[in-house]
């Protein structure tokens, strides 16, 4: 199977079965998303929506944010990794909002970068998942998935990942493309140990096949 027709699979199964396939982060407008990414930074989503529902009621916006001390955002987010610079970054990332963009979060990747906080990854999951733009946001799950399934050959960084998987998805699947890898190594293909039992993806998966190379090595005891 060559790469062309990999890709193909894989988005024809995930758009017959995974159709809206979204973000797990709960929010209501620009500013909660962007506050709610930056947080989720090697930390779950379910984490963070355990702390965003009280933060958002203390900081409701910008403006109250920005005015915010350390402290105070320390105490609402400490339960989350790397809360001294989560705190740090969400004030500086609300006071630049209203410095330079009068409060508005922007659209475009390279204006999001300028926050504070605020790195390729986040800036594309902004950019896609509340300006549904075709950005391709990397984390650890897309960067694993992409290569074990074979959608990538030879990555060795998020960005060589994000070219990739961009050059090769349609632009209107770009988007849900970025679920689609993330909710996949999150529930099926993990890390440690990945549910190939339950995976459909098996047909294409490089690295499936090439476990059972291994195995079939093993059980005919070949070094």
């Amino acid at each position: 199977m060559n790469k062309k027709e990999r890709y193909k699979y894989f988005i024809e199964y995930f758009a017959e079965n995974q159709p809206e396939a979204d973000t797990e982060l709960e929010y209501t407008d620009p500013y909660e998303l962007l506050v709610a990414v930056i947080l989720s930074a090697q930390c779950t989503d379910k984490r963070v929506n355990i702390i965003t529902p009280p933060f958002f009621k203390s900081f409701p916006n910008t403006e109250t944010l920005a005015k915010a001390k350390i402290e105070e955002v320390f105490d609402l987010i400490k339960s989350c990794s790397y809360p001294n610079n989560k705190a740090k970054h969400l004030v500086g990332m609300a006071t630049t909002l209203l410095a330079e963009f009068d409060g508005i979060v922007p659209s475009e990747i390279d204006e999001l970068q300028k926050l504070p906080g605020v790195g390729r990854k986040t800036a594309n999951v902004i950019a896609s998942v509340y300006f549904s733009k075709p950005a391709m946001a990397v984390d650890t799950h897309v960067f694993r998935v992409s290569d074990r399934i074979g959608l990538t050959t030879n990555s060795k960084t998020p960005l060589e990942t994000e070219k990739q998987l961009v050059k090769h998805i349609p632009e209107k699947y770009i988007s849900r493309a970025h679920h689609w890898l993330i909710l996949h190594g999150r529930y099926v293909c993990q890390a440690r140990k990945p549910k190939c039992g339950d995976c459909h993806l098996t047909e294409i998966c490089k690295f499936y096949q090439r476990q059972l190379i291994l195995k079939k090595k093993d059980s005919l005891n070949i070094s």
